[in-house]
């Protein structure tokens, strides 16, 4: 992660980096949607062909959501993951030219009443997701079809710029984006949800030194506090959600049933509880879509650990 404006300039990667995300966000824009389409299903087996670290970080991690699978259902599997990823990054880049009534078609969401009830009981919600399908799409369809304005939290990327590329392009969803780095953010979540908002978080991975280690597909990982802390200390609803691809264009939303607050134990016993549920409920998502998982880097503590001449 990059940290405040100031640092040195970024490298000639890094401008090229930013300089083809401007690139496609400008001109997939403009491209008709099948030809969009096939472009990105064509680089996703491109890069998956090359057999690249990230491909094969994947491919490692889906071998733990689905340990009975062979090399070669791996191998589809990967395949599939990188088709449903550039997917991903096709709707992005052309979501802010979508209407309302085109979002609102492109997602079905089940058990959507358990985020509007928990919105009409004035307490807060916290949505937390995994890297599932488009949470971009869902955080639109939760702006323009309920017409709720959310907070959310952005990891600094390299080069700042393509930071602010980010940053501006979902705030032109409607989103309230804050950095990720830096205690600021926490203070910022709480106060929007004792005011009854809402805030949406991408919470199976973490970024920071204070994660909570959880049991997940038998083996220990690490996910953020963040949405845990928050309920407890504001009172919100806290919501896991899950999204998954099919073969059509519609992304399915499922709203999970609250993670409630244990009535004991003290605040880390909790955390360690509410962390957990998060992580059994993603783990129902992830399992059902395995291919729809883009976790495209290291998660299991194990994985973490130097061994021989990884890096």
């Amino acid at each position: 992660m990059s940290g405040a404006r100031g640092e040195a300039e970024p490298g000639p990667g890094e401008r090229l980096s930013d300089a083809l995300y401007g690139l496609g966000w400008a001109a997939v824009k403009t491209l008709p949607e099948p030809a969009a389409r096939a472009l990105f299903r064509t680089l996703a087996d491109q890069v998956w062909k090359r057999r690249g670290k990230s491909v094969l970080r994947l491919e490692a991690n889906l071998a733990r959501v689905v340990p009975d699978a062979g090399p070669a259902r791996l191998a589809a599997l990967s395949r599939a993951g990188m088709r449903s990823y550039m997917r991903y990054w096709m709707e992005s880049f052309r979501l802010p030219t979508w209407s309302p009534e085109r979002i609102k078609a492109s997602i079905d969401v089940t058990d959507a009443h358990r985020l509007t009830e928990g919105l009409d009981a004035g307490h807060g919600v916290v949505l937390a997701l995994p890297h599932l399908g488009n949470w971009d799409l869902a955080g639109a369809w939760v702006t323009t079809d309920l017409k709720v304005p959310f907070t959310t939290v952005a990891e600094r990327l390299k080069p700042e710029s393509l930071y602010d590329r980010f940053v501006a392009y979902r705030e032109g969803l409607g989103m309230e984006v804050l950095p990720h780095n830096g205690g600021a953010a926490f203070g910022t979540l709480a106060r929007r949800l004792r005011a009854g908002g809402l805030v949406c978080l991408v919470a199976d991975r973490d970024l920071s030194s204070s994660g909570i280690e959880v049991s997940f597909f038998g083996d220990t990982a690490r996910m953020p506090a963040g949405p845990a802390l928050l309920a407890q200390q504001t009172g919100a609803l806290l919501l896991p959600v899950t999204l998954s691809y099919d073969d059509t264009p519609v992304m399915k939303a499922r709203v999970h049933p609250p993670v409630e607050v244990p009535e004991s134990g003290d605040r880390a016993v909790r955390t360690s509880v509410m962390t957990q549920a998060l992580a059994d409920a993603f783990a129902v998502g992830i399992a059902e879509h395995p291919e729809d998982w883009h976790m495209l880097q290291r998660l299991w503590l194990a994985d973490l650990e130097p061994r021989g001449d990884q890096k």
